[in-house]
């Protein structure tokens, strides 16, 4: 087995300090110990009650993760890929791959000619969520209240009637997780690339982290992007 790339814990990290943003923003902050972020309160959709922050210590990890007792489905992201949770009763959701842009890395200079602007009010950071999701959203997965944490950067691309591209920027860990990533359909793929310089922008000398599957890790690789180990989001049905 080759190496873990030394950028890989720092993703890891940025990661699950994200989680815990997004969570204390709904004021249900979680915990950082032995190796693992977790949040024994119910969470917002699509995040998980749990993240492993070691590839080591397999049993401990188990050990912790018995010990939360939740209602409904709860998850847990195996960042290292290395747990088998199915022997515990969880279903896997999905596989993908960490990725990372080295912060000296070039960005493809492109022009879509749309104009680039950060969500800085409570009413556009609604109609950022919206445009990400594709819907109104009824419970809300980013409150306001994120956008007073330091080191988030909600932007987004528009045409002047709606939002068609965007993503979150989020600094920890020294280096800038990227997620939530959008474009909707007919929008110039060029955006994605705009997106990258923008994010530059705002975070000049930091690496960009995140993690991607599928056509979506494709793109991000074809714009510089290299890819690490894997990671494993599972579920399990609470009593």
């Amino acid at each position: 087995m080759s190496p873990a790339p030394p950028w890989l814990l720092p993703a890891v990290r940025n990661n699950a300090e994200w989680c815990d943003a997004v969570c204390r923003a709904h004021g249900r902050q979680g915990q950082f110990e032995d190796g693992l972020w977790f949040n024994p309160a119910p969470v917002p959709a699509l995040y998980p009650n749990a993240v492993t922050l070691t590839a080591d210590g397999q049993e401990a990890t188990l050990q912790a993760l018995s010990r939360l007792e939740l209602p409904g489905r709860w998850g847990v992201k195996d960042s290292f890929a290395t747990l088998d949770l199915a022997a515990h009763g969880f279903d896997l959701l999905f596989e993908a791959r960490w990725i990372h842009l080295a912060a000296t890395a070039p960005v493809p200079a492109v022009a879509s000619g749309l104009a680039w602007r950060q969500a800085r009010t409570p009413e556009e950071l609604e109609a950022w969520e919206a445009a990400w999701s594709g819907r109104s959203p009824e419970a809300r997965v980013f409150p306001p209240a994120l956008l007073q944490e330091e080191g988030v950067v909600f932007l987004a691309a528009g045409d002047g009637k709606r939002l068609l591209a965007g993503g979150i920027a989020f600094l920890g860990a020294k280096a800038v997780g990227l997620s939530n990533t959008f474009r909707v359909e007919g929008a110039p793929a060029e955006l994605d690339a705009e997106l990258l310089a923008h994010v530059r922008v705002h975070f000049p000398g930091r690496p960009m982290v995140g993690y991607e599957h599928g056509e979506a890790l494709d793109a991000w690789r074809a714009l510089g992007f290299e890819s690490g180990g894997p990671l494993r989001v599972w579920l399990k049905a609470g009593g």
